[in-house]
This record gives structure tokens, C-alpha cells and sequence, in this order.
């Protein structure tokens, strides 16, 4: 419920929160563009840079298990200081960052930031639209999450490539938009009626519902076939771009990047109008056309081919996401469509973490072009296998 605080008309609104919540979402991504000069600076294999990526995964499924509905309790504010805070000393780790260890404290941290962000800023986003915005609201939040993970990498490659201190500016900047975004925060009317201290911290039950069992499979396996794309540019395309079709510019793999995640949030704002009974397996359609864009600009070496793939892929992945939560989210009654959203998100991160370590693995016996090329064959048959079965049996209980 939404508190009598948010009434006061000067108090900050919805975009205020969003631009908190991308500010956020940014800081996840910003070693992206970096990790071939960490992997020249320290020595490590593509296999090293793959479960770096990866933890930071593992730090949002541990938050999502753990705290994924503490803002319902304690506030939305509270745990955005939070949030922020963590993304603060994830900076910090990179900045000062000695070795390994560092750089695996830096994607935890990050990762318990991002799994905070997820529930809080998406509710406290919501929660201050006006009756009317809610649309307006709903997607201000999905783009600030897609909006602002995109960011990330765009902001960090321009600045390794044309300023100084490549591996420490990036993160310096960073700190400098946490201490604006916790102003605004500070600014933030508090959402939650009655917000008070738990006594205990336990896990979330991650039970489904009866209601969801016919939605929540096909919906998560897309949304884990999605973010396994994402997950792979996020990781490893810039090692992509550079060993195997020659690109050594960081703004420009920092750029292809953000291209995916653009088109996420075009896909996004396509799904109203679309609709969840169709978005879902088209959004499947076009994920598997980008992924064989994406292969096929590892088969020819081709830079125009993978950015087209990356625009693709993206806006496939956009379309079966918020399909797919929308169709969960509707699916599931109140009293467990916390814990339902949850499990959802669950997989989703698992897509983005699992499939990309084992790409990494695979770069050790393939190489890199033949590790994506492997990749991209086995998320194109489950997305295809995934896009026949709901279009055999679309989301009925949602629409």
C-alpha cells in the first residue's frame, strides 16, 4: 500500500525513482568493457572472466532467495540507501583492486545491489505514479532496469577509450552518480504504510501457486533463454569484438553492448501493444533470428552482422521478458505473486550466470568463435522448442 506521505505534490515522483533505480542498474555493468584489459593485467583465462561475471549472478539470486520482499517490511527507501551503499563499495573494490579476489568481492557486492534494486525500485517506481501513469510508470521501471544496464558498459568504454586511468575513472564517475542518486533518494517519499524491523531474516518460500503452473514454465524458460543472450554479450562480447573480429576499441564494444539492451527496452515498450498472447512466442521468433545474426557474424567475421544481431536478439528478449512476467504476474493471486515474481527472476539469473560459464569452459577446447557458435546453437533450440510450445498453448490465465 502506498503511504499518505507520497501525497505532497512537490515531493519527487515515479521518474525520479527511475532515474535512481537505472543510476543503479548502470554500476552492475560497468566492468564490462574492461575485463580484457583486467585479463592482461592479471593473467587470466576467458574461463576466469566468465565466473567473475558470473558471481555477480550468484549475489543477486542469493539476495532474491533471502530479501527479495524485505522492502515490504523495513521501506522502500531504506533499502535503496542500501542498495546504494553496496554498488558504492563495489566501486571502491575496482578502484583499489589488487588481484582476483577484488575483483570477485566487486561483482558480489554489485550483485547484492542489483537483487535490492530489482524489488525496491521496481515497487517504489510503481508505487509513486498517479492514477493514470501507471502504464507510464510500469514501463519507466522496465527501462530503467534494461536502460540502465545498457548505460553501464557505454559509459565505461568511452571513458577507458578517450580519458585517462581507464580502470579507475569509469568507477570514480560511478561513485560521483551514487552520491546523486542517494540525494534523490533522501528526497523520495516513502511508500510502505507502516515500515518496521523484522526480527528475523529468513528465506523466501519460492512455492508456485496452482494458478501458475500452466504460465510459469514456458514463461521462465524464455525469459532463461533471453538473459542467456544477454548474459553473453554482457560477459564475453567484448572479447569477441577484439580477438575474433579484430575491434580493440572499447567505446565500440562498450556501444554493442548497450545495442542489446536497447533493444531490450524497445522490445519492452512493444508488449502493450502487442499483447502477452502473441509477444511471448514472437518475442521467441525474434530471439532465435538474432541469435543466428549473432552466429553468423562469428561464422564471417562480420561487425555490421553482430550489431544487427545484438539489436535483434535484443528486442526478442525484451518482448518474451516483460510477456512473460506479465503473464506470471497475472496468473498468480496476491497473496503469492511476491514469492511467484521471485521465482521467475530466479531463473531468469540463472540464464544469465550458467550457460555463460559454460561458454567460458568451452573457449578453453573451442576457442571463442567456436564456444559461440556452440552457444548460440543450443539457446536457438530451446528458444525454438520454448516458441512452439506456447504458441500450441499461449498464456490464456493471463490475458
Amino acid at each position: 500500500m502506498i503511504s499518505e506521505r507520497t501525497s505532497g505534490t512537490r515531493r519527487p515522483g515515479y521518474p525520479v525513482a527511475a532515474g535512481v533505480f537505472a543510476i543503479g542498474m548502470a554500476g552492475t555493468t560497468l566492468p564490462t568493457p574492461l575485463y580484457g584489459l583486467y585479463r592482461e593485467q592479471l593473467g587470466f583465462s576467458e574461463l576466469v572472466v566468465t565466473v567473475v561475471f558470473a558471481v555477480y549472478a550468484l549475489g543477486v539470486i542469493t539476495v532474491l532467495l533471502l530479501a527479495g520482499n524485505f522492502s515490504d517490511q523495513v521501506g522502500r527507501r531504506p533499502v535503496l540507501f542500501c542498495a546504494l551503499g553496496l554498488s558504492a563499495a563495489s566501486a571502491l573494490c575496482f578502484i583499489f583492486e589488487g588481484g582476483l579476489p577484488m575483483l570477485l568481492l566487486g561483482r558480489v557486492l554489485s550483485g547484492f545491489a542489483a537483487g535490492l534494486f530489482s524489488g525496491a525500485a521496481t515497487a517504489s517506481v510503481l508505487e509513486l505514479a498517479k492514477p493514470g501513469q501507471e502504464t507510464r510508470a510500469g514501463f519507466a521501471a522496465t527501462a530503467a532496469n534494461m536502460g540502465g544496464l545498457g548505460c553501464g558498459p557505454l559509459l565505461s568504454g568511452l571513458l577507458a577509450q578517450y580519458a585517462p586511468w581507464p580502470l579507475t575513472l569509469p568507477f570514480l564517475v560511478h561513485l560521483l552518480l551514487v552520491a546523486g542518486a542517494a540525494v534523490a533518494t533522501w528526497r523520495l517519499p516513502e511508500t510502505v504504510v507502516h515500515p518496521h524491523r523484522p526480527h528475523t531474516l529468513r528465506p523466501q518460500g519460492l512455492r508456485l501457486p496452482p494458478e501458475v503452473h500452466g504460465v510459469f514454465t514456458p514463461s521462465a524458460v524464455a525469459a532463461f533463454a533471453g538473459f542467456s543472450l544477454l548474459g553473453l554479450f554482457t560477459a564475453v562480447a567484448p572479447s569477441f569484438v577484439g580477438q575474433t573480429l579484430g575491434v580493440h576499441n572499447l567505446a565500440v564494444a562498450g556501444l554493442i553492448v548497450f545495442t542489446v539492451f536497447l533493444g531490450s527496452t524497445a522490445g519492452q515498450s512493444l508488449t502493450e501493444r502487442i499483447g502477452v498472447r502473441r509477444a511471448l512466442p514472437g518475442g521467441c521468433l525474434v530471439l532465435v533470428v538474432g541469435l543466428l545474426l549473432v552466429a553468423t557474424s562469428l561464422a564471417v567475421t562480420s561487425l555490421p552482422v553482430l550489431v544487427i544481431g545484438a539489436v535483434c536478439g535484443g528486442v526478442g528478449q525484451g518482448l518474451a521478458f516483460r510477456a512473460g512476467l506479465t503473464a506470471v504476474g497475472r496468473a498468480a493471486p496476491p497473496e503469492h505473486r511476491g514469492g511467484t515474481i521471485s521465482a521467475f527472476f530466479l531463473v531468469a539469473y540463472l540464464g544469465i550466470s550458467l550457460p555463460v560459464v559454460g561458454v567460458g569452459a568451452l573457449t578453453l577446447v573451442l576457442g571463442l568463435r567456436g564456444a559461440g557458435l556452440t552457444f548460440s546453437a543450443c539457446v536457438i533450440a530451446l528458444t525454438v522448442t520454448v516458441g512452439l510450445y506456447v504458441l500450441r498453448h499461449p498464456p490464456t490465465a493471463a490475458d
